[in-house]
């Protein structure tokens, strides 16, 4: 069986979410809406900002009747304050944001002003028509659509959303992702190991990320090498909108959790062009979508922001869901190419990509040390100073 390129893989599991949408949505707070994916265009109301209004502290006049005299201050119009109408031939004092008094069409920053024993005030620079003054609807125009369905709403979102006077959004609700861990080897934090056992450190990753994504989790618990219990415990999960699980999904003897998939529902088991991470399980169970990660944590990582991390933020409606990334200079040269697309955990050093030194897919440390991820194409060399491409994981853990 030939490797699946992690474009295709990507591509199909993109195909999967458009055809299961989580369309549902639910009114919340402007102050609960962070990470959540928006269910409809956000309008704006009002024309932003909503009457012309100084970028400075100075003094407005109009330009159009001024010949160069210094001129008399008739008013004083602070931010928050509605002023009058410029009287002909003065000038009125005005700070930053407060609004243009009708009359007036510029404004001269105060460095450049000089105010006269007598009051008046002298302009020493020329000044130009609509100077230092921020128009009427710059930003957007009622009935503008300012964001639209599917963004995902960050501190800049909310921000905007408040400046035009949003109290309350429509959401998508979140998605629950029932969390599954397999494997008689696994033990949970803070329980004494037993021969041959490690602890689970995947749950507690990705309940950790599947929550700063905006989902519901639920913790399934890990699943035992027992065929009926494995069934009875995926059966408990039918409200779920993913079953996401890592490891044990294979072929094997002890594969309890594949086994199940295979008789109740559908299994398809994909090998990736990708390292680490090359196994990985999608299907459903009684109608629930089952997206399998790889179990070692390295590979666990990988996979999970490479391609279910997009899969559940397009379920919602997002349409840009990979990560941005940029061309960095290689710290490290790679002189024996793979046949797989390689992610190294690496950090920016000197404006430079260097590598944590063990690679391996069972080390988890590596990326705690490292700033993102570095891709090697496959069948590729590379020296030091060619370019490659990093995606930082503050794109990857958002």
């Amino acid at each position: 069986m030939s490797l699946l390129p992690v474009e295709e893989a990507l591509q199909r599991l993109l195909a999967l979410a458009e055809a299961a949408p989580i369309g549902e949505e639910e009114s919340v707070a402007l102050a609960q809406a962070d990470g959540r994916v928006l269910a409809a265009d956000l309008v704006a109301g009002l024309d932003l900002p909503p009457w012309p209004n100084s970028a400075m502290d100075g003094y407005a006049l109009c330009l159009a009747e001024w010949t160069g005299e210094p001129l008399p201050v008739s008013q004083r119009i602070l931010a928050g304050q509605a002023p009058g109408p410029l009287q002909p031939g003065t000038c009125a004092r005005i700070f930053t944001g407060a609004p243009l008094p009708a009359g007036a069409d510029a404004v001269e920053m105060q460095e450049n002003a000089e105010v006269l024993a007598d009051g008046r005030v002298r302009f020493l620079e020329p000044i130009k028509a609509g100077q230092n003054v921020r128009p009427q609807g710059q930003e957007s125009r009622a009935g503008e659509v300012v964001l639209s369905a599917g963004t995902r709403m960050g501190a800049v979102e909310i921000g905007l959303a408040a400046s035009l006077g949003c109290a309350v959004l429509a959401v998508r609700r979140k998605p629950r992702v029932a969390l599954v861990s397999t494997g008689d080897e696994l033990v949970e934090p803070g329980q004494s190991l037993g021969p041959g056992q490690i602890y689970n450190s995947n749950r507690s990753l990705l309940c950790a990320w599947l929550q700063r994504l905006g989902c519901e989790v639920r913790d399934a618990g890990i699943l035992p090498d027992d065929l009926q219990r494995t069934r009875e415990a995926l059966a408990a999960l039918g409200d779920a909108d993913l079953i996401l699980s890592t490891g044990g999904v294979s072929v094997g003897e002890a594969d309890c959790l594949g086994q199940t998939l295979r008789e109740e529902g559908e299994l398809a088991l994909w090998k990736l062009a990708i390292k680490p991470g090359k196994p990985l399980t999608c299907g459903h169970f009684r109608g629930v979508p089952v997206l399998g990660l790889p179990g070692n944590p390295a590979s666990t990582l990988v996979t999970f922001a490479l391609l279910a991390r997009p899969y559940l933020l397009r379920r919602l409606g997002v349409q840009r869901v990979e990560p941005l990334a940029f061309e960095v200079a290689a710290g490290f040269a790679w002189s024996k190419p793979g046949t797989r697309r390689e992610y190294l955990r690496a950090r920016i050093e000197g404006g430079r990509a260097v590598l944590y030194a063990n690679q391996s897919s069972g080390v988890l440390r590596g990326v705690a040390w490292a700033d993102g991820l570095v891709e090697v194409l496959e069948n590729r060399t590379y020296a030091e100073g060619d370019r490659l491409r990093f995606i930082p994981l503050s794109e990857l853990l958002s």
